[in-house]
C-alpha cells in the first residue's frame, strides 16, 4: 500500500475510532475521493471531481429517498 493511502486509511480509521459523526466520515472518504482525481488524465479529471462533489446532505437526502424506495410494502 503506498504511503499516502496507508495515512489516508489510518486517518480513516482514526476517525472511525474516535466516534465521529457519519458526516465527518463521509467527508473524509470524499477528500481522499478528490485527492485521487488529480492522479488521473487532465481530460478526466473534472468529471471525476463532479461526481465527488456531492454534500453530505446532498447524499443523505438521495440515501434516504432510495432506502424508502427499496422498503417493503407494508399494503396488502
Amino acid at each position: 500500500m503506498s504511503r499516502l493511502k496507508s495515512v489516508a486509511f489510518l486517518t480513516l480509521l482514526v476517525a472511525v475510532q474516535a466516534a465521529c459523526t457519519k458526516q465527518a466520515v463521509y467527508e473524509s472518504a470524499r477528500n481522499e475521493s478528490r485527492w485521487d482525481c488529480g492522479k488521473l488524465p487532465l481530460s478526466q479529471q473534472a468529471e471525476c471531481r463532479e461526481q465527488s462533489s456531492v454534500s453530505y446532505q446532498e447524499y443523505e437526502r438521495e440515501r434516504q429517498a432510495l432506502l424508502k424506495s427499496q422498503a417493503p410494502s407494508t399494503e396488502q
